[in-house]
């Protein structure tokens, strides 16, 4: 193909950087040599049927980029140095290899649907979006991108905004008896998973033992793992945590964090007392065992005020507590924290800095702002009453098919946003199926760490979805359940 055959489209591009395009696929392809003279730009312009500054544009933009080479008073040719040595229309030569990447550990990702897209969804954390202050919020942002000092917009403070630090220290004082000395014990990330992921990467060495619940968070447990921790599983009874259990696995040695979700257990909701929180933390102390605190949803809390977190009575400064505000606003806010000792704190900013300079500094202000003026807390004191009616609902609503015989089994939770629900039948493959029905649950399988024995719950979430939506999902549910079986 000689260049003067170049045809243009009547695409949205603009015509140079077709051209541009053309002239540089043929040099790519070797239908253009290394040295070879370009037809002239007026020549161009008259086969093209386009204006000559069009041509000269596009030639300018392969010379910047290195293609060709322009000589005075003999025009343009091809870049001699290019390793072009051959047309593609010559006899073809061996082609390069495709490479083919290895991984030091292959991390599959699926793709999933996203739960939003569900008619009748169940997803134990999900928040109800259509309840959000959008314009409140709004104005906070507006404020935000108006008021925040240009210095912040810049890196820097790779451990969150100052203020929103400020706020969360104040919040924690005052709603979770969490006493930060200053905003150094405070660090803002980009949700509970960067927290979990840091606080993994900064303490843990290939082969160090985490001890996780039997029941328990998946990308708790992935992001452990990611970091080389080999994971020991801790039984579980009626009250949550066994004891026995973790005090038995601490002799054998070599653990090093515990993580737990002690106020809403995940994904059981039950509250460890009282007297196996002081139990766990003697054991703690005793083995030398770092506590990772996650109070993912403390918030929400309905049958009294909640336990206060272990963080908040922590002599020996071993817990790190970690939370977020996904559960109360949205999870593409991305706005969690973690409060732990000032060199704690100091060590995850350090990390934070090689793999995110800093957080979205205008939501941070945002959220600061929206604190600042008693928005946050408004808005919490609406959503609980809300949820709270919702699980008397969702309650009502499991108890009328108790009553008709179906062998529902569950304990209504003290808080969060989610049962835990034995329906004594086997729920291997019910996600998929209900899937098919555009329904959306997590079934027990989803959350056992080791051998998988019998499994019967369904986890329930009550919170994201209003109650004509959820009797008719749970209607669906329980003919898959007990017409199919």
């Amino acid at each position: 193909m000689h260049p003067l055959e170049l045809t243009l489209t009547k695409s949205s591009s603009p015509k140079y950087l077709q051209l541009a395009h053309a002239l540089r696929e043929a040099i790519k392809k070797g239908l253009l040599q290394p040295g070879e003279k370009l037809s002239s730009a007026r020549e161009f312009a008259k086969v093209l049927k386009v204006n000559r500054h069009t041509v000269m544009n596009a030639l300018a933009e392969l010379v910047a980029e290195g293609w060709i080479v322009a000589h005075q008073r003999s025009g343009y040719r091809v870049n001699q140095a290019l390793p072009i040595t051959q047309s593609c229309t010559a006899t073809p030569q061996p082609s390069v290899p495709v490479h083919q990447f290895e991984f030091t550990r292959p991390l599959p990702y699926q793709a999933a649907r996203d739960i939003s897209d569900y008619q009748y969804c169940f997803a134990g954390g999900l928040p109800d979006l259509t309840q959000f202050p959008y314009r409140e919020f709004q104005r906070a942002l507006v404020k935000s991108s108006q008021q925040s000092a240009f210095a912040s917009f810049h890196y820097g403070e790779a451990d969150g905004s100052k203020l929103l630090k400020q706020q969360v220290g104040e919040y924690l004082r005052r709603a979770r008896g969490i006493q930060p000395v200053d905003d150094k014990q405070v660090m803002i990330c980009n949700g509970s998973q960067e927290a979990l992921f840091l606080i993994a990467k900064a303490l843990l060495n290939p082969g160090d033992k985490v001890a996780v619940e039997a029941l328990g968070y998946p990308p708790a447990r992935a992001a452990f793992s990611e970091c080389g921790a080999n994971l020991v599983t801790i039984a579980q009874d009626s009250e949550g945590l066994c004891i026995a259990d973790f005090e038995r696995q601490l002799q054998l040695g070599g653990i090093k964090l515990v993580y737990l979700t002690p106020l809403h257990q995940y994904p059981t909701t039950l509250t460890l007392s009282i007297a196996r929180r002081m139990r766990l933390y003697q054991l703690a102390c005793d083995y030398n065992v770092i506590i990772i605190e996650d109070d993912y949803d403390h918030e929400f809390h309905y049958a009294c005020q909640p336990l206060q977190p272990m963080a908040a009575d922590d002599p020996a400064r071993r817990v790190i507590y970690l939370s977020t505000f996904s559960k109360l606003m949205f999870a593409g806010a991305r706005v969690g924290y973690i409060h732990g000792a000032r060199e704690v704190i100091t060590q995850l900013s350090g990390l934070k800095q090689i793999i995110n300079h800093k957080n979205d500094i205008v939501m941070q202000q945002a959220v600061a702002f929206w604190m600042q003026t008693g928005g946050f807390e408004r808005h919490l004191r609406r959503m609980t009453k809300l949820y709270q009616s919702r699980l008397m609902a969702i309650v009502n609503e499991l108890q009328g098919y108790q009553k008709l015989g179906y062998p529902i089994e569950f304990r209504v939770p003290d808080g969060g946003m989610a049962l835990w629900v034995n329906v004594h039948r086997s729920v291997i493959g019910l996600k998929a199926a209900l899937e098919k029905q555009d329904v959306y649950l997590q079934t027990e399988d989803e959350f056992v760490a080791g051998s998988l024995g019998t499994v019967s719950y369904i986890r329930l979430g009550f919170a994201g979805q209003n109650e004509e939506k959820m009797r008719a999902g749970l209607a669906i549910i329980v003919e898959q359940l007990y017409a199919h079986n």
